[in-house]
């Protein structure tokens, strides 16, 4: 399947030339599907053109919601995702001070597998394609209204740079000041660690802030928690890292969850400070959401604690992140598993 949210800017104007249409109706039809207009909707826009892209094979509505979870602790909001194929991936929207933040998948599933999540239990299913993406957010704002939100963070389900061509082009259309015009500065992308993409990412122009899932300070303890440790190791990860912040000159974060019994102790809180020297970097300590599947527990609060603390006297800059939507089961990869094994028993 393909969509108009594919599209970048830039390959539509050359549709729009090849077949012998104004620039100005790239524009158009551009800005239509930002806001998730259906070709019906587009009422500036001639049949003519429509029927060309319909003829081409694209259709204008990648995502609908189909289901919405809201906690009663803090608003966050758990949603479930109908792709035209008949998968399903899930998000969550963020209520913040500064604004909403809504956390996207860029898979149906995962393929690496951390110990800790539940997105990779049953493997990776398909990428998303970059108007599955972005059609997240244009979900989100149609059900919500219009530039709700206002903040992304590539945190959900599956790993942005496994499905790099189609990330990057949700990034160019993202940012695009034609479509959703979402600030660079407030796009995270979150990975395990894909040296060579994160280097890629930031040589071909990208700077969204990068957050690098660390969640061990030695190759040995990383290689027991993910996978992706067997092929690339920490030094080459920092490299990476360093890296980026050459050429972007933004600061990189490393993510923490804090594993009771694994990672959490004084000399892993050591060993990360030692690591993290060196360039501007943030350790972003997460308390784990657990996943009864994976068998692993979070850390007391009075370890979490005395951990960041280390880390703080170690003068490193950190932070604890905090809960959100503990009600909801907001750790990515729960509801859709959940949608999708009792769709499996019916």
């Amino acid at each position: 399947m393909k969509f108009l949210q594919d599209l970048t800017y830039e390959k539509l104007s050359e549709m729009a030339a090849q077949a012998g249409l104004p620039a100005y109706r790239a524009a158009q039809l551009f800005g239509w599907a930002a806001r998730g207009a259906s070709y019906a909707q587009m009422s500036n826009v001639p049949q003519k053109v429509k029927e060309f892209f319909i003829a081409a094979g694209y259709l204008d509505t990648p995502v609908r919601i189909i289901k919405k979870i809201t906690s009663a602790l803090d608003g966050t909001v758990k949603l479930l995702y109908a792709l035209q194929d008949g998968n399903v991936i899930e998000g969550v929207l963020m209520k913040y001070k500064y604004g909403n933040t809504l956390c996207v998948s860029t898979q149906v599933g995962c393929r690496m597998n951390c110990a800790f999540c539940a997105s990779g239990l049953d493997g990776l299913v398909r990428n998303l394609q970059a108007g599955e993406i972005l059609g997240q957010i244009i979900a989100v704002n149609g059900e919500f209204g219009e530039n709700t939100v206002h903040n992304v963070v590539l945190m959900g389900s599956g790993e942005p740079l496994d499905n790099y061509e189609n990330t990057a082009d949700f990034l160019r259309n993202v940012s695009d000041p034609r479509g959703l015009n979402i600030s660079k500065r407030s796009i995270s992308l979150s990975t395990c660690g894909l040296c060579d993409k994160i280097k890629r990412l930031c040589d071909e122009g990208f700077s969204p802030t990068l957050t690098i899932s660390l969640h061990a300070p030695n190759d040995e303890l990383r290689k027991t928690i993910m996978p992706i440790a067997q092929r690339y190791g920490v030094k080459e990860l920092i490299s990476a890292a360093q890296h980026y912040f050459n050429v972007t000159k933004r600061r990189v974060i490393f993510e923490y969850s804090l594993i009771d019994g694994l990672n959490d102790t004084p000399e892993c809180a050591r060993e990360l400070a030692r690591l993290v020297r060196g360039f501007p970097t943030h350790v972003n300590l997460i308390a784990l959401n657990s996943v009864k599947e994976r068998g692993l527990s979070g850390s007391s609060a009075a370890k979490v604690d005395k951990f960041k603390k280390m880390l703080e006297e170690e003068r490193v800059s950190v932070t604890l992140r905090r809960s959100m939507g503990a009600d909801i089961e907001g750790a990515c990869g729960q509801l859709r598993r959940k949608f999708v094994k009792g769709a499996e028993e019916q």
